[in-house]
C-alpha cells in the first residue's frame, strides 16, 4: 500500500476530526509482579496495557536500541489473552497474584500457538507442537499471560565444552544488560537478561546445573532452582532426568515464590514428581523478614574463590545475615571427599542426554524431524550455521555411550546420588547443625568471545544442590564494577520454602538489586 504524503493533502486536517492519541504506555521498569498487580487491582492500569508496554520494550530494547537478543519471538495472541483476563477482573473473577502478570519462557519449553519450541536450535525451528507443557497450562490457569519465548544457550550448553554462553543459531547472542559486551551465563541466558530489562517482570528457567543460578546472578536478578521433582519436566526439552527442572527467574524472591506456588505440582506423565503435591505449599505465605532469625547457616568458604572483592561482597551479606538473628558457621571443607562427584555427574549427563532426548524426539506430533541424538549430529554437521562458532564434542561423546542400563551408568549414578546427597548438602547439614548452606552464587561476567568461547573463573556454588537434586536460591548481593553478583541459599531436599524465606529475608534487609545500563564495558 502506497503511504499517503501529508504535504501532498494540505487541507487533511480541515476535513478529518483530529485523531485522539493514545494514552502515553505507564512505566514498568524495575517494577516487580506484586508492584503491577496492586495496580491493577488499584484499576490505575490493565492487562492489556501492561502487555503492550512490554512488547513496545522488546521492540525497543530487545530488537533495536542495545539489542540484547534476549527474546526469540513472542506470541501473536499475548494482548488478546491480557484482554481477556481484563474482562475477567472486571467480572469480578480472579484468578491469582499471576493474573494478568506477563511471563516469559525460556525456549525449551513448550506452550501452544504458532511459535516452535527450538532450543535454540535450526534443527527444532518447524517444532511446533501445539502443546502446553504442564508448568505452562498452570500458569495459564493461574492468569498469567504467556508473552513469549526467550533464547538460551544452544541446548542448554549441553553441545561442546568450547561454547559462548547465550549463543543459539536461532536467536545469535544474548547481551548483558548491565554491559553489553559481557555475557549473561547459560543456559537460561534470554530468561535472565529480560527479566533483568523489564521485558517482563518473571521469565521461567529451566537448569540443570548452574542454567538458572548462573544467569540470574550474572545479571543481578533471582533465580530459583527448586527441588527436582517439585515442578514438571513434561514437553520440556531434556537434558538429564535426574537434575532436570524448570524454575522462576524474577525481580525479587516474592515473585519467585509466587511463581512456585503456581508451578509446583505433581504430573503423572513425570514420575519424579509424585510426592509434589503433598510437599508444595503456599511459597508466598512463608516468606517472612525474621526467617533468618535463629537460623544457624554454614558458609561455604572454600567456594568462593579468591577474589578480594567479591570476599569483601560476601563478607558484608553474612554480617547482615547475623544481624538478622542468624548463626554462621564456617565450612573450610567442605569438598573433602567429593572428588569423584565431577565424573560421575559428567557420565550421567551424557548418558541420560542420549536417552532422554531421543524419547522427547519421539513425542513430537510432526513424524518428518530429528528423531534421536545421531539424527541431530548429522543435521549439524550438513549445516555450517550451527557449527560456526564451536563443535559439537559433547554430543558426540554422548552418542558413544550405553543405555540407562549400562554398568557405567549405573555406577556412576550410585555414586553422585551418595556422594551429593548423603555425603555431601545432608553431611554438611548434619555435622554443623546447620539450617541451610550459603555461598557465592557467581563471579563477574566474562566478556562475550565467540571466537574462544567461555572463560569463568569464577566462584560457583551450583553444583552440589544440582547434582542432589536440592533447592538453591540466589539474590543480588552487590556488583564489582558493575557487574552483579549473587548470594547462593542451599537446603536439603523439599526445603524450598525455608530457602526461599531465608533469601527474602536477606533480600529485605540489603536491597542489592541495581538497574542494569545498557553501557559497554564495566564501570571506572
Amino acid at each position: 500500500m502506497k503511504k499517503i504524503s501529508l504535504l501532498a493533502v494540505p487541507a487533511l486536517a480541515l476535513i478529518t476530526p483530529a485523531m485522539a492519541m493514545p494514552p502515553p504506555l505507564p512505566p514498568v521498569e524495575g517494577k516487580d509482579a506484586a508492584t503491577l498487580q496492586a495496580e491493577m487491582t488499584e484499576r490505575r492500569v490493565n492487562s492489556d496495557v501492561i502487555t503492550a508496554t512490554y512488547l513496545d520494550r522488546i521492540r525497543n530494547i530487545d530488537d533495536h536500541g542495545p539489542q540484547l537478543n534476549a527474546v526469540i519471538a513472542t506470541f501473536p495472541d499475548a494482548t488478546s489473552q491480557a484482554h481477556t483476563l481484563d474482562l475477567e477482573r472486571q467480572a469480578g473473577r480472579l484468578r491469582g497474584p499471576l493474573h494478568g502478570i506477563p511471563i516469559l519462557l525460556k525456549d525449551n519449553i513448550e506452550a501452544k500457538g504458532p511459535i516452535a519450541t527450538t532450543a535454540g536450535s535450526l534443527a527444532l525451528k518447524d517444532n511446533v507442537t501445539n502443546r502446553d507443557a504442564p508448568l505452562v497450562a498452570r500458569l495459564r490457569e493461574a492468569g498469567a499471560v504467556i508473552l513469549g519465548k526467550t533464547n538460551l544457550s544452544e541446548w542448554a550448553n549441553i553441545r561442546s565444552n568450547n561454547s559462548t554462553s547465550g549463543w543459539s543459531a536461532i536467536g545469535g547472542l544474548t547481551k548483558n544488560p548491565h554491559a553489553l559486551d559481557r555475557n549473561t551465563c547459560g543456559s537460561s541466558a534470554g530468561s535472565g537478561a529480560a527479566t533483568a530489562a523489564s521485558l517482563a517482570p518473571i521469565a521461567i528457567g529451566t537448569e540443570t546445573d548452574g542454567s538458572i543460578t548462573c544467569p540470574a546472578g550474572v545479571n543481578g536478578i533471582v533465580g530459583f532452582k527448586p527441588t527436582v521433582g517439585l515442578v514438571s519436566r513434561t514437553h520440556i526439552v531434556p537434558i538429564s532426568h535426574s537434575q532436570d527442572t524448570a524454575g522462576p527467574m524474577a525481580l525479587t524472591v516474592r515473585d519467585a515464590a509466587l511463581v512456585m506456588s503456581v508451578i509446583a505440582g505433581t504430573d503423572p506423565a513425570d514420575p519424579a514428581t509424585a510426592e509434589a503435591d503433598a510437599r508444595k505449599t503456599d511459597y508466598a505465605a512463608e516468606l517472612s523478614v525474621a526467617a533468618l532469625k535463629g537460623k544457624r547457616i554454614g558458609v561455604l568458604r572454600d567456594r568462593i574463590g579468591d577474589r578480594a572483592d567479591i570476599a569483601t561482597l560476601f563478607d558484608a551479606a553474612l554480617k547482615q545475615m547475623a544481624q538478622l538473628g542468624a548463626t554462621v558457621v564456617e565450612i573450610a571443607d567442605s569438598r573433602k571427599g567429593l572428588e569423584e562427584l565431577g565424573a560421575a555427574e559428567f557420565e550421567i549427563l551424557l548418558t541420560e542426554l542420549k536417552a532422554d532426548m531421543a524419547t522427547y524426539l519421539a513425542s513430537l506430533p510432526a513424524n518428518d524431524g530429528p528423531k534421536t541424538l545421531a539424527d541431530l549430529i548429522a543435521f549439524n554437521k550438513a549445516n555450517p550455521a550451527e557449527l560456526q562458532w564451536f563443535d559439537q564434542s559433547l554430543f558426540e561423546l554422548a552418542e558413544t555411550k550405553g543405555g540407562l542400563d549400562s554398568p557405567a551408568y549405573l555406577e556412576a549414578k550410585a555414586k553422585a546420588a551418595r556422594l551429593a546427597g548423603p555425603e555431601g548438602i545432608d553431611r554438611l547439614l548434619a555435622t554443623h547443625k546447620l539450617d541451610l548452606l550459603v555461598g557465592v552464587t557467581n563471579g563477574p561476567a566474562w566478556a562475550s568471545d565467540l571466537v574462544n568461547g567461555d572463560h569463568y573463573t569464577g566462584p560457583s556454588a551450583s553444583q552440589l544442590p544440582a547434582v542432589a537434586g536440592y533447592p538453591h536460591l540466589t539474590v543480588p548481593m552487590g556488583t564489582v564494577a558493575g557487574l552483579p553478583i549473587g548470594v547462593s541459599f542451599i537446603g536439603g531436599k523439599w526445603t524450598d520454602a525455608e530457602v526461599l524465606a531465608a533469601g527474602y529475608a536477606y533480600e529485605q534487609a540489603s536491597r542489592k538489586r541495581v538497574a542494569p545500563t545498557y553501557r559497554v564495558g564495566v564501570a571506572p
